[in-house]
């Protein structure tokens, strides 16, 4: 697999469409440091480790949906394995104005685009969140 962040983006994203209430993924230290972010502005409910059918390690994700609808509209990779975009703390981009969450890999860790901007660092921007 060449992009594991961007799997777990798209089985988020086709879970959704199916009105599933929880999708598995394998783990990694990524998708559980992009979870938390995601568990911390409000998308998903938590997620959960777990062992997967093979034996592997998994992480098991409780979506979240208001009134039948998911509360994830809009679930977008920006920055791929063909092309990594690195933006500093002045350039990370606001997500619908505000409403939405860019998650950013910073020196200091994963976190969303207010925290960034809060810690004053840049550095690659993940995905985008609305």
């Amino acid at each position: 697999m060449n992009d594991p962040l961007g799997d777990m983006l798209t089985r988020i994203r086709n879970a959704q469409m199916r009105g599933k209430s929880t999708v598995i993924t394998p783990a990694s230290k990524l998708r559980a440091w992009v979870l938390d972010v995601l568990a911390d502005e409000g998308y998903i409910r938590g997620y959960e480790n777990t062992t997967g059918k093979d034996g592997h390690p998994a992480i098991e994700i409780s979506l979240k949906y208001y009134d039948g609808t998911p509360v994830i509209r809009e679930l977008k990779r920006v920055s791929k394995p063909g092309r990594r975009v690195y933006m500093g703390v002045k350039d990370i981009p606001q997500v619908r104005q505000g409403l939405g969450v860019s998650i950013v890999s910073t020196p200091r860790g994963v976190m969303s685009d207010a925290s960034a901007r809060t810690n004053n660092v840049g550095g690659e921007v993940l995905c985008m969140v609305f």
